[in-house]
Formats: structure tokens, sequence, C-alpha cells
């Protein structure tokens, strides 16, 4: 009899035959840019302005377009105008020549030129000596000292620009001051009280423009940006380091502080207005458009400190100021009036404006009124605001930049072992919100996942989340007890549904339970509806299977209990169906640590009555008879209807762990997306499911091997007719391939028929393709070693091994062999069969031919026998009266150990292993239930979890199971 121990420790044995069966289960910021883009400036232009002012009443030479820095030696170097204009420079710093009178000479109105010193020539030695270096800015050296023009039209009669020095170190506050020394405006001593006055009333302004129309010699300049420096910003390196585009120009302007302010704001507007947005070297929000000149332009305040030149009158400075003006500026007013409309309109946006007077505003509340007016992207799904914890900090328009969104509270690492905190795209600070609360899964195509984490409080469309669902434009998100979202995607086109999901449900939309359509208190039905759509659902072939974790062990046990009983005329694979719809609710609908439960619970059911039904088999097959009564074989008829409850289990529990390892498969990569492979939490619940993965495996190897243990059983006793039958009696045909079973020889018949009847059990059954394989791999491996060790043990001490007889069983086994081939397991009873075959060839050599054979050549040819068994086949071979063996069969002293000590008998226990089947489950839970079988049973669970809901209410607030209307 077969005997064996199960090699994997810790597991409890089932029955009577215990099969060492193996089992392995596969389970699967860049930097930002630089900070000013250098731009090639334009030529150098020539310039024959003074730098003490007009002496004739010609007109002004045209203004360069952009600013002019040249080093002091480069200027003394240049030829030609330069030279000369060079030479008068070099004069002008050594004052040896008085300057003319006026405001644009060395000194002011009415001073000679020798009478003061400019700034420019107090630090010449300092010039001379060299300046001292400085820190490096962006890697590049010291620039060396420069001429740098300011240019103040209409701060002096006649007068175009200014030079003055300036180094890397200059500022803005120290260049104004030596250009109002330069115009004639300084108004005091140096270092006096008035001085200070007078610099605090002006401002250096930074202002780009392009020539006119007519080219950069037609001596018009147009002004398109401005920007006010500050006291300590330095020039020299602002234009070194944001050099104008190709086209542009740039230079800096001398004016009133405040007219530049103004100025300023009022570009931003028109510039706004415009919808023109801010230049790359303003970061600021403050922009301008404006023109050099012009009376609003280049007249300074009346605390300026200046006013209009001797002998010239206000009126006609106004008129020949007026007749200066561009076009930019004479579209201000226009401007102006449009953002005064659009500050109105902003202004009519905000609380309380129907009841206050609009009037002027404050720049900077404009600014804000004007940030409220946000318009959602258009290329990315966002998140809009409904409610927030803390209104100061809540934004309104969260973006999703990437395809998966992750919302949490965030922080510097997590509690556990102070490793890194997980990644999360938008932070909410509200104190129910978890470091990791939510996942929201966005890909090109709809519909969205939302994900909640564990433990964390999610409510979709007003109900609680507790699986992954989707999430379509429109819904309701919310987050703890605080935010709640609404879902937009534009990029669906209106694609989307009509309605939004969380108004009342739509007719014929699946409930979620049986007592929904009662107990919901915003579905916005009747009554008579709401009995509708719960009557379809009662009755209809969808297959869901709704229930509460409360009633999930009442559920779980009718099925497992129906099952058994072999109650009603279920599919073969109809439990196995009902068990992963429990699954797959849990899966979705349930909370997340409720799977692993479901299933410890679902496997323990699984195994208790696959136990019970081993017992039973056990009471009416006892191995040990009593005395004097005879036991009486099993029969292949018999066999089938023993076996058929283990093969029903065997087939469903394969299936179930195929649809169980799935669904652990999708946790595990879904944990490793959110980044919580080590979540404590997730490892117990993964614990919690190898557990009951196990206990299903061990449901699988033990009705695998209560299987073959019967049928094995059976094949004992009807085995030795291969060896001792005649297949050639009188009269009788021998059958070809693919013969039926009544026309084999009647010594064949009873082993054949119990490979039927397994092969029967296992096609009724629905066994997977993989463990019938195993399953015959099994019997043909027991037969194999059955019949050769019968072989063997016959042919000690009697005439067996002889060719008329080896021909006999040669010719048997053919037969087997083509029946087999015929049932589709010819491949596989050919490979357990081969030892087999090999030793009867050998018995059905003639004679004549074996004689001549030598020990080499045998082994040669019959590889799969040991050395013990071809020497004792050889060995007691009859070759006739008083006839020994040859001695060419006489093993060679290498081998003589091997032949001693081997032995000549099979193992039973160096059987195959059994293999779990990997793949996707044959189990199909999509479409409508096309069985009647498995819709009954279907209607008559989704009845029975309506009825226990029932039973927990009070009697007056009851109803019976609603009757769909006929159709």
């Amino acid at each position: 009899m077969l005997s064996g121990e199960r090699k994997e420790g810790g597991s409890p044995r089932f029955g009577k035959l215990h099969l060492p069966v193996g089992l392995w289960i596969n389970s699967p910021r860049k930097q930002l840019a630089k900070l000013g883009r250098r731009w090639p400036s334009a030529a150098s232009v020539k310039s024959s302005s003074s730098d003490t002012g007009s002496r004739s009443s010609e007109p002004l030479p045209p203004p360069p377009p952009h600013v002019e820095l040249r080093r002091v030696g480069a200027v003394k170097a240049a030829g030609g105008a330069s030279g000369s204009r060079a030479k008068r420079i070099s004069q002008l710093f050594r004052g040896s020549g008085t300057g003319a009178t006026g405001s644009g000479g060395a000194g002011g109105p009415g001073t000679p030129g020798g009478a003061q010193r400019w700034a420019s020539e107090k630090k010449l030695p300092e010039l001379s000596a060299g300046v001292a270096p400085e820190p490096p800015l962006a890697t590049r050296a010291t620039a060396p000292p420069g001429v740098l023009k300011i240019f103040g039209a209409g701060l002096a009669s006649g007068a175009n620009y200014k030079s003055v020095l300036a180094t890397a170190r200059s500022t803005a506050r120290e260049l104004v001051a030596e250009a109002l020394e330069r115009y004639g405006l300084a108004g005091s001593p140096a270092g006096s009280p008035g001085e200070s006055s007078c610099v605090d009333a002006f401002a250096l302004c930074d202002a780009l423009g392009r020539p006119a129309a007519g080219g950069m010699g037609s001596g018009d300049w147009r002004a398109e940006h401005l920007r006010v420096l500050g006291d300590s910003e330095r020039p020299l390196l602002v234009q070194e380091l944001w050099r104008a585009r190709p086209g542009w120009a740039r230079r800096f302007e001398l004016r009133g502080r405040e007219e530049a302010r103004r100025l300023e704001q009022e570009a931003f507007g028109a510039a706004d207005s415009d919808g023109t947005g801010a230049p790359s070297w303003r970061p600021q929000k403050n922009r301008s458009r404006a023109a050099s000149g012009g009376a609003a332009l280049a007249s300074p305040g009346p605390g300026s400190g200046s006013g209009p030149p001797a002998g010239t009158g206000g009126k006609e400075r106004s008129e020949n100021l007026s007749l200066r003006r561009s076009v930019s500026e004479l579209s201000l007013q226009g401007r102006r009036r449009r953002q005064q409309e659009r500050r109105q309109q902003a202004l009519s946006m905000a609380p309380g404006a129907a009841d206050a007077q609009i009037g002027p505003a404050d720049p900077g509340d404009f600014d804000q009124l004007t940030q409220c007016l946000i318009q959602a992207p258009s290329n990315r799904p966002y998140f809009l605001l409904l409610q927030g914890y803390q209104d100061a900090q809540d934004f309104v328009v969260y973006v999703m930049t990437r395809e998966q969104h992750v919302f949490g509270r965030g922080g510097n690492s997590s509690a556990r072992g102070g490793s890194p905190a997980p990644y999360v795209d938008t932070f909410l600070n509200a104190p129910d919100i978890l470091p990791r609360h939510c996942t929201v899964r966005a890909g090109p195509e709809p519909p969205a996942m939302v994900r909640p984490s564990r433990g964390a409080p999610v409510t979709h469309n007003g109900c609680l989340l507790l699986r992954e669902a989707e999430l379509h434009p429109g819904d309701l998100l919310g987050l703890g007890e605080h935010f709640l979202f609404m879902y937009k995607d534009p990029r669906t086109g209106g694609s989307g549904p009509a309605r939004p999901s969380w108004l009342p449900a739509r007719p014929g939309a699946a409930p979620p339970g049986p007592g929904w359509a009662f107990s919901c208190r915003l579905c916005g039905r009747g009554l008579q509806e709401r009995g509708e759509a719960l009557a379809a659902y009662l009755d209809g072939r969808e297959p869901v299977l709704r229930f509460r974790p409360r009633e999930e062990e009442a559920l779980l046990g009718e099925i497992v209990r129906a099952a058994a009983a072999g109650a009603g005329d279920l599919p073969p694979l109809g439990p196995a169906t009902l068990l992963a719809l429990c699954v797959q609710h849990s899966a979705r609908e349930l909370e997340l640590g409720h799977l692993p439960r479901l299933l410890g619970r679902l496997a323990r059911l699984i195994k208790e009555a696959v136990w019970e039904k081993i017992k039973e088999i056990g009471d009416r097959q006892p191995e040990n008879h009593p005395e004097g009564v005879p036991e009486v074989p099993l029969t292949p008829e018999a066999v089938s209807v023993e076996l058929r409850p283990l093969m029903l289990w065997m087939a469903n529990t394969t299936e179930l762990l195929s649809f169980v390892q799935e669904k652990v498969l999708e946790m595990e990569k879904e944990a490793d997306q959110e980044g919580l492979s080590s979540d404590p939490q997730l490892c117990n619940d993964l614990e919690l499911c190898d557990e009951a993965m196990a206990l299903l495996d061990e449901v699988i190897m033990c009705t695998f091997q209560q299987s073959v243990y019967y049928l094995t059983k059976t094949l004992y006793s009807t085995l030795p007719a291969l060896l001792d039958s005649n297949p050639f009696t009188a009269g009788a045909e021998l059958p070809g391939p693919g013969a039926d079973l009544g026309a084999m020889p009647p010594g064949l018949r009873p082993t054949l028929g119990v490979f039927q009847a397994a092969l029967e059990l296992t096609s009724q059954c629905e066994l997977h393709p993989d463990l019938v394989s195993q399953t015959f791999g099994y019997l043909f491996f027991f037969s194999n070693a059955s019949l050769l060790n019968s072989l063997m043990e016959r042919g000690q001490g009697r005439p067996f091994y002889q060719w008329s007889r080896a021909v006999q069983i040669r010719t048997n086994l053919d037969l087997v062999l083509d029946w087999l081939q015929g049932a589709g397991l010819g491949d596989i009873a050919t490979e357990f069969f081969r030892k087999l075959s090999i030793a009867v060839n050998l018995l059905c050599v003639p004679r004549t031919s074996l004689l001549k054979a030598s020990w080499s050549s045998l082994r040669t040819d019959h590889p799969t026998l040991t050395p013990a068994q071809l020497h004792h086949l050889l060995s007691h071979y009859q070759l006739g009266p008083g006839r020994g063996p040859p001695p060419a069969w006489d093993p060679p002293p290498a081998e003589r150990d091997a032949v001693d000590t081997g032995d000549i008998f099979e193992s039973f226990s160096s059987h195959p292993p059994l293999i779990l089947p990997l793949g996707s489950s044959r189990l199909r839970l999509t479409g409508p239930v096309t069985d009647d079988a498995l819709h009954r049973e279907l209607r008559r669970l989704r009845r029975l979890l309506w009825d226990l809901e029932q039973q927990e209410l009070p009697a007056n607030h009851r109803h019976g199971p609603p009757v769909a209307p006929p159709p």
C-alpha cells in the first residue's frame, strides 16, 4: 500500500494517505534660469551732445537709442568725433577751463564753471588708482569704471543728457546726486541737508524703448517700459546683467520721485488692460508704458527744487513741452479710463459693493481684487475648494500636476523610525487629515480613480468611501470633517455626465445594498420608484452580491453549507463564483482591513467542510475491516460517487485561490504605487491574506491526496490483470486506437474503467486542466511502479521471464496506451509508463538475439533500468532447461556493488510534486449571469440578506421583498 509523510511542517494530516506534495505560489527641480538674458546690444551711436549744455539756438541732437557705456581708456583711444569728445571730457575733469554759464555748465545757473568741482571730478583719483575689487557677481570680474548718460529732458533748458562717471559700486542715489549737480539743481553745498532733500525728490529710472519708425537716426525716442531704481541698486550692474533685446534700447532718466512712481503705476494698469505681461527684467507687478519728454513725463514737481529757466515764462515752457508729447503719453487718458472701469467691475464683485460708494481705491487693494479673479486651468484636472479649514491659508483651486495626486498633512518624517514622510502633492492642515490621506489617479482617459488611505475619513458624494472608486467631473470629495472639494476635468470637453452624480440617483441605477431603497435619505425617489429599484436588484442578473459586514458570517456559512450539501443544481464552479462575489464586494466597497478578515473566515469554513466530507468517506470506507468480513473492493462507479464532493471542492478552491491571489497582488501593487510597502498595518493585512491562502492551499492538497488515494486503491486490485491476462483469446480481434471500453479485452476493462471514471469525474467537476494532468500523472506513476514491482517479484523462483509471456504483457500495455491516447492522455501515459515498457521490451527480445548481446550493449539499450533491475531480469530469464545465463551478461567489477546492493523495486515516494496552476482565474464575474441555476441561487442569497436586514428593524418598519412589475 502507499505510504509517505507530508513534507510541509505544521500542517495537519488529512485522511489515511499522506503524500509529500510540493507547492510553488508566485506572488508578483531643476535650477532656475539665469536672472537676466544677455542680448547683444545695438551698435553704438555716436552723439555730439554737449556735456555743458547747448551754446546756440540749434535744435537738440537726437538721443541715442540705448545707454552708451565706454571705459575711460577706450574713450580716449577712440578717433574722430569720439576722440575730440574724450578730449573735452578730459579737460573738463582737469578743471582747467571755465564752463559756460547756464544750467548745463559746471556750476549752477549763473555760476562759473571753475567755482565748483563736480562729484565726478572729486572721485577721479579713486578711478585712476583703480577700483577696489568687489566680491564676484555671477563669476564675472569687477567691471571697470565707465561713462553713464543720464537723460533729464525738461530739467534744464536745451539739455539732452549729462554724462557722469560710474563704477560697479556706484548706487542710484549717488548717481542722482551727481546728475543733479551736473544739471545745476543741487541747490546747496555738498553734504548739507538741502542736498539730501533735493536728492530725495528725484529718482533714477530705467527706461526701455525703441527708436521711432524713421530709424535710429530720426531723433525720436519712444519709451515703452519704465522702472524706478532703488536707492541702493547699482545701475552699472543693472545695465550689464539685463540687456535690451535686439531692436530695443535702454537709457537712464532722471525724474521727480512722485511723478516717476505715478507713471510706473499707471503704466502697469495700462499694460494690464492691454493683456501684456511684465517684462523679464521686472519681476514685480508694477509695470509702465510711457515716453520720454512731455509735460507729464518730464516736468518736476513743485517741491523738486527746480523751475523754469531764467528769462523763460512758465506758460511758454508748458506750451513748448506740450508740443513734444508722444503718442504713448496721449493714449494714457484712455487707458486710465479703462483701468477705472475694470477697477469698478472688480469692486462690484466684492461683498457689500452695492452699499459702498466706489471711489479712488488703493492700487494695492486693486491688486488683491484682481488676484481673486482666478481662471481655472484648461488642460489639467483640478479640485475646487468648497469648504476649507483656514480661510487665510486655503487656496481656491488645487491643480493636479501629476497623473497621481496625493492629499495629506505631510511632515518632516513619519512616526516610525524617522523614515522619510510620504510624498504629498497638496498639504491640508486640518487636525483630522492623515499624513497621506487620499490618492487620486487621473490618466489621459477617464474615469479618474480615488482611493482613501487606511483609517482616513473620506466621503464621495456624501457617502463614506472605504475602497477605491471612480471619480467623475462634478463629484464631491470630502476629506476629514472640514475640507470639501469638487473635482473638475476640463479635458473631457463636456463629455461627462449631464448632472452631478451626488444629485438624486438616476433611474435604473444599481443600489449598493438590499435595504438601500428604503433607508437612503438622499435618493429623492418616491416609495413606488424605490421599491421597483430594489426589486430590479433582487431579481437582476448582474453578478453583484452586496452585504454589510454584520451579515458576512451568515452569508458565507450559507454558501459553504449549500455547496457541501450538494443542494440544488448549481454549476460545478457555482460555489467559487458566489464566494468570489463576496470577495469582490469586500475589495471594492468595504474598508481596507475587511478583506483579510473575510479571506481568513472563508478559508476556515471551506477547510471545516472538506474535513467533514473526508471523515464521512473514511467512515464508509474503513481501512481495517472486522475479522471474518471480506473486504469488498471499490468499483469505478462507487469511487466516482465518493470522490465527487472532494473533487468539486478541489476545483472550486483552486479557482478561488487564483482569484484571491489576483486581489492580493493588486493590493501589493497599489501599496507600491502609493509608497506604503513598509506600512505595518498593510504588512499585517498581507500576513493575514497569506495565512488564508495557505489554508486554501492546504485544502487543495488534502482533496488531491484523498482523491488519488481512493483511485489508486481501486487500481491496486485491477492492475495484476495486465500481467496475467491473454489478449489473444480464441476468435477475438485486437481493438484499434480509439476503441470503446466495451471493445477492449476483458482483462483490461477494470483498469481502463478506473481511468475512464476519473476522467469523467474531473470533466464533470470542471477541474483545472493542470490538476487533471497531475492527477492522471500520479495514477500512471502508481500503475507503472506497481506493475514493475509485480514483474520483478513474480520472476523470482518461477518460470515467468520468457518470450511468450512478455509478448502478452507488451500487447496489453500497448492496448492501454492506445486507449489513453484516444482519451487525450497519451503523452502523460507514455512518459510515466516508460520504465515498464523498457523492461517488457527487454523480455520481448528473441532468445537468439538476446544471447548475442553483452552487458554494456544491454545497458545502453535500456538506460532507465538500474544495474540491479537489469541483472535481475537477465539472471532469471528462461533460456531453456539446464541453460544458465552466458558470461557476457555478467556485470563488470565497476558495477558489481551497484548490482549487489541496489533495490530492484520502485519506490512510491518519488512521485511528482503537486504544482498549483498559475495565471488568472477561470471565474467570470463580468456580464450578466447566464446560468439559470446560478441565478436562482443568487436571488435566494439576496433575499436572505434582505430578510436578515429586515429582522433588525421594528415590526412596523419591515417590508416584504418587493415584486418587480412585469415587463
